[in-house]
C-alpha cells in the first residue's frame, strides 16, 4: 500500500524560503516519478513541476527560477524548495507518486505568504 505525506508548509513572509517534502510510504520509492501541485483557493490546481525516477527535475513556467526539486532515495523523500516567495504563491501545496500510470496523493500542506 502505497501512501504519501506532504510536511513543511506553514506561514512565511515574502521573499522567504520554505522547503516542502513528500514523504512515501511503501516499497520501491526509487521506481516512482513525483509530481508537485499547488492550488489556490477557488482555482484549479495547477502543476508546479516534477523529478522522474532517475532524478531529472521538470519545472513550469510559473515559478520557474525560485524552485528546485530533488529526491532522496534512500530517505523515500522528494523535496520542493522555494525560495523568494510572493503573496500569489499562497496555496496548498500536494505532491503524487506514480508509476506503471498509477499515482497515489498525498493531502497537501498549506502554504501562506503573509506580512
Amino acid at each position: 500500500q502505497v501512501q504519501v505525506a506532504e510536511s513543511g508548509g506553514g506561514m512565511v513572509q515574502p521573499g522567504g524560503s520554505l522547503r516542502l517534502s513528500c514523504e512515501f510510504s511503501g516499497s520501491n520509492f526509487h521506481l516512482y516519478s513525483v509530481g508537485w501541485y499547488r492550488q489556490e483557493p477557488e482555482k484549479e490546481r495547477e502543476v508546479v513541476g516534477d523529478i522522474t525516477a532517475y532524478g531529472r527535475a521538470r519545472y513550469y513556467d510559473f515559478m520557474k527560477g525560485r524552485i528546485e526539486i530533488y529526491r532522496d532515495n534512500a530517505k523515500n523523500t522528494a523535496y520542493l524548495q522555494i525560495k523568494s516567495l510572493r503573496f500569489e504563491d499562497t496555496a496548498r501545496y500536494s505532491c503524487n507518486a506514480c508509476a506503471r500510470g498509477d499515482c497515489t496523493w498525498g493531502l497537501g500542506t498549506q502554504v501562506t505568504v503573509s506580512s
